[in-house]
């Protein structure tokens, strides 16, 4: 594993290099809300009064914990196995035995509705660029860039907690504190949605309000469940 932090990896440069996306960052928000807010509401109802607090924060805060460090594990699966298939792609190009091969290698790994947008004059310049990579890697590698973004990616899965379970150790009522934390929650998903809606276009709005639903949904299903 390299820990540079600009590696000189055309695996790297291809298609990762900009770190996690808006839809990602998001989605791990989501993830750590939905994990907290399950764990509060399981153990809301078994804490005593007296304990409810730091009882909550324990249970949640080791939860997402758990699930961020294999959150951030499987983000350099993730990675690793990105990289190990770019680096079978350029192979696979740069020993073809002729131009035609080579762009047919190229056009098979496009997604669907691209290859049929795309003609092979298209994918000649791709394909080149593949075929005349100076250096490769004899294998993929993980580069101390990626180690940041994994800590990122559990950072936010372990930073979500605190709104949610917070207000157990600010609040002796206990149902006051969880009708607190499911509007944070809700208020934080509205948020996520919000600009998962701009970004993805179908509607800020109705990004924050689809979000606030599948919230509800969540919330509504661990009340069923003795939450």
């Amino acid at each position: 594993m390299s820990h540079s932090m600009s590696p000189a990896d055309p695996l790297a440069s291809m298609a990762d290099a900009s770190g996690l996306d808006l839809v990602e960052r998001v989605s791990e928000m989501c993830f750590g809300l939905f994990m907290a807010l399950s764990f509060v509401g399981a153990v809301s109802t078994g804490a005593p009064e007296a304990d409810a607090g730091s009882t909550m924060l324990r249970a949640a805060l080791g939860c997402n914990l758990a699930w961020g460090l294999v959150d951030a594990l499987m983000y350099l699966v993730h990675t690793l196995s990105g990289r190990g298939s770019r680096l079978a792609l350029a192979l696979a190009v740069k020993n073809a035995p002729d131009a035609a091969v080579g762009i047919r290698i190229v056009r098979d790994a496009l997604p669907p509705l691209i290859k049929t947008l795309t003609a092979d004059a298209d994918l000649e310049p791709l394909r080149l660029n593949l075929a005349n990579l100076a250096t490769l890697p004899d294998r993929p590698r993980l580069h101390g860039i990626d180690l940041l973004r994994a800590l990122r990616v559990f950072l936010i899965v372990v930073l979500t907690t605190f709104p949610v379970a917070l207000p157990f150790v600010f609040l002796d009522d206990v149902a006051r504190a969880l009708l607190i934390s499911r509007l944070l929650t809700l208020a934080m998903l509205f948020g996520g949605g919000f600009a998962l809606g701009r970004y993805a276009g179908f509607g800020a709005w109705q990004g924050g309000l689809g979000m606030i639903v599948l919230g509800v949904g969540l919330t509504v299903a661990i009340i069923a469940l003795g939450g």
